[in-house]
């Protein structure tokens, strides 16, 4: 098994905002555009090497990852790994990682919260989010990395990603090298590094609903052993449902993403690398517009009548702005090579949050009384700041390959909510008001804050014994992680919360948390090479989800952990001279102790409660592929599949005192993915074509619910005009016209059903499409 040290493992891009950026992003990334596009007659271009079907070869191909914290070939690596590059980003035109949620990566689901866009829920192989993951207590079932940085909320996830080099999806328990919630896999991002090359690389793009986007990154050359890169990217579009007010209001869907980073990598010598980075970023976005597709036992107002149809326009008009996020950050890596074969890594990162939602999403639910308010408006905010702290020891001799440290994550959380109602029904439904609102003067819903500190070592040795001709290599690591939270759960429907003390005193006011826990993750891989193309393996891991505590309890309980355990296996082949590959891998887990939500109305109280409890068990089986072609060149065939079948036990309901169906979220049976690449030089230029399918069963979207959404089918496409010289010694400028959802598929991808309110459900977006202008030197 081939691999060597990876220089740029671990570093990390802290997407960092900062409102004081704001504009600054937006002058940086349109003026460098107009810049770059104006110099086209002048500069020569510094392309990169095409792909191997692009450039007469007609073989795939090799894709290297990071996964085990070295560089190594995805073919010798006996994890299931999914990766798309930078080209598959663009084809697709993934922008975000909530675009990866059309099922692109079949085994992974994402699924956005849909008061707050950019937080998402992830979940693989079945075991993801029972509950709501955007409380400060509460943490995912899938980690995010960018650059080896784990980023510790859910919320920020959806930021705008720009000059990413490739997305690693590692799928099933990575406890021991990445530790704490990873128990169902994790996403890895590696964005660009600074080449020392002076180079700039600039997009413009628009599209329907108003869409515009500016991208620009720019390489310095070196200076004194410095390379120096700055990014800039301004992405904007109206919303998809029309908000029918007088007022101007924004309409649903929309969104507003701007970012700036700059990045510089000092190299005095061979043997130690420095690597800094600062990032701004801001995420403004309006909420998922809820319909009401049939009514329930509750009256409605003449004016909101069912939506049994994907909805163009919402029946009532709400009070509605951007829910905005906020985050800025730094980030200093730093590698010795110590030896030939041994580096030790430094990975630091500080990283700041703060997001404000403003949801009115829901207000077609809103049942109707003769001149009674309605419209419930979720003013939300999320403070958060966390530093980390890894240290790597990376190296190998003839026979063993080998990776250790220690870790330290410090975070903390803080959120309040204030939830009152913006709209006022006259006497028959037929007509509203706009109530006048004074956040100042308006109490808080609920309000909780939180300190989790964590710290871990880790160790994993690859050894290849001397026999069989050196072709099987076992695998064993383990990892050691300490979590504690510390906490209060300040206010709870609309007041102080009170608990009975150790003495059996009512204490009214705050309800402490104050839990920690130890976790131990194992792991034992065994791998054959049983020809130069073909590799098998089998794979033992372990992974969970730290313990917390629900702010929307009125106990404030604190639950423990969740648990995975999993047994794989794979084959990672390549035939016809390497023009096919096809990597299969079969799956089976048990989980434990699994966090799950209840929760209840309070009777005379408009208000509900939550329980979090480790209340469940389950047990997730599936099979995965993934198939690439290139039968002629220029041309390249891919397909993945998944097959997921997981069940959870019955689990105890403390508010009914009895045993309840617990549904798996956001995990459809069956999932696909194909896409078909071609490039072919035309007209003195190169064109290329990307089409792809995703398809996937419906699936539950509450853990409580059996109502389930519909089947998804998506379809995306890319034409391309790429070396287009406009003069001699020009750079190349590329043209692309490309759309989502093409054939404007309509499906509700979350529905619910409550008999008082009736079935609700939000659809997935119409057909978008626009046209990009692309120029590099």
């Amino acid at each position: 098994m081939r691999s060597e040290p990876d220089g740029r493992s671990g570093m990390l891009g802290v997407k960092i905002m900062q409102q004081g950026f704001d504009a600054m992003a937006r002058r940086a990334a349109l003026l460098a555009g107009v810049a770059t596009l104006a110099l086209c007659g002048a500069a020569r271009a510094a392309e990169g090497p095409a792909p191997a079907a692009a450039d007469g070869a007609t073989s795939l191909e090799e894709v290297v990852v990071t996964a085990q914290k070295r560089q190594t070939n995805l073919q010798d690596t006996p994890i299931a790994i999914s990766a798309m590059d930078s080209e598959a980003l663009k084809a697709r035109h993934v922008q975000s990682v909530e675009d990866l949620g059309d099922g692109s990566i079949p085994s992974l689901r994402v699924a956005p919260f849909f008061a707050r866009k950019s937080a998402l829920t992830i979940g693989m192989r079945g075991i993801g989010a029972l509950g709501d993951a955007n409380q400060p207590a509460r943490d995912q079932a899938v980690g995010v990395y960018v650059n080896g940085v784990y980023l510790g909320r859910a919320q920020g996830l959806g930021s705008a990603l720009y000059d990413v080099e490739r997305i690693e999806v590692l799928k099933g328990p990575q406890g021991t090298l990445f530790g704490r919630n990873t128990e169902g896999g994790a996403v890895s991002i590696i964005t660009k590094a600074p080449t020392g090359v002076f180079g700039m690389n600039t997009t413009l793009g628009y599209g329907d609903y108003n869409a515009y986007k500016a991208e620009t990154h720019i390489d310095l050359p070196e200076f004194h052993d410095v390379s120096v890169k700055i990014d800039a990217l301004v992405s904007k579009r109206d919303g998809t449902i029309t908000n029918p007010t007088t007022s101007d209001q924004p309409d649903f869907n929309s969104y507003d993403k701007r970012g700036v980073s700059l990045e510089a990598m000092w190299r005095p010598s061979s043997n130690f690398t420095a690597d800094y980075a600062f990032d701004a970023s801001y995420d403004g976005s309006t909420p998922y517009y809820v319909q009401l597709e049939k009514k329930g036992a509750l009256a409605l107002a003449p004016l909101a009548p069912v939506q049994p149809d994907r909805a163009k326009v919402a029946n009532v008009g709400v009070p509605l702005q951007l829910s905005e996020g906020d985050t800025w950050g730094h980030r200093l890596n730093l590698t010795w090579k110590l030896a030939d074969n041994l580096d030790l890594k430094s990975i630091s990162s500080y990283r700041k949050l703060k997001q404000t939602q403003f949801d009115n999403g829901e207000v077609a639910l809103s049942v109707f009384a003769p001149n009674a308010p309605f419209g419930r408006y979720s003013i939300a905010r999320v403070w958060q700041d966390q530093y980390s702290e890894e240290l790597q020891l990376v190296g190998k001799t003839d026979r063993i390959e080998y990776v250790g440290g220690v870790f330290y994550f410090r975070e903390k959380v803080r959120d309040n909510a204030q939830t009152p109602n913006s709209l006022q029904w006259n006497a028959t439904g037929t007509a509203y008001t706009t109530l006048s609102l004074d956040f100042n003067t308006i109490p808080l819903d609920r309000a909780s804050h939180v300190t989790t500190t964590s710290y871990g070592a880790f160790g994993q040795a690859s050894w290849t014994p001397p026999i069989l001709d050196d072709k099987a290599h076992l695998t064993v690591g383990g990892r050691f992680t300490h979590d504690a939270k510390k906490g209060d759960l300040d206010v709870v429907n609309g007041a102080p919360p009170s608990y009975v003390d150790a003495n059996k005193n009512t204490i009214t006011g705050k309800i402490p948390l104050d839990a920690s826990w130890s976790h131990f993750d194992p792991l034992v891989t065994l791998a054959y090479e049983v020809t130069p193309d073909v590799n098998v393996y089998g794979r033992w891991s372990t992974g969970y989800k730290a313990g917390g505590a629900n702010s929307r309890s009125l106990t404030y309980r604190a639950y423990d952990p969740e648990k995975v355990s999993m047994f794989e296996i794979g084959a990672k082949t390549e035939f016809w001279s390497r023009r096919g590959r096809l990597n299969l891998a079969a799956f089976t887990g048990d989980v434990k102790d699994a966090q799950v939500d209840f929760n209840v109305l309070i009777l005379n109280n408009n208000r509900g409660t939550l329980e979090t409890t480790n209340a469940a068990t389950g047990k997730t089986k599936g099979f995965e592929a993934d198939l690439a072609l290139v039968p002629i060149r220029g041309l390249t065939l891919s397909a993945s599949y998944a097959y997921t079948d997981i069940k959870l036990s019955k689990a105890f309901n403390p508010f009914t005192n009895a045993q309840a169906t617990i549904y798996p979220l956001y995990t459809p049976k069956n999932a696909g993915s194909v896409a078909v690449d071609y490039e072919h030089p035309a007209l003195g230029a190169t064109f290329k074509a990307h089409l792809d399918a995703n398809v996937a069963d419906a699936q539950y979207t509450s853990t409580t619910d059996p109502t389930l959404s519909d089947k998804s089918f998506t379809m995306n496409g890319r034409l391309t005009l790429a070396d287009i010289h406009l003069a001699e010694g020009a750079p190349a400028l590329q043209l692309s016209v490309w759309s989502r959802n093409l054939t404007n598929e309509s499906y509700a991808f979350l529905r619910n059903y409550n008999a008082a309110l009736g079935t609700y459900a939000i659809f997935n977006e119409p057909r978008t499409f626009g046209v990009e202008a692309n120029v590099k030197f």
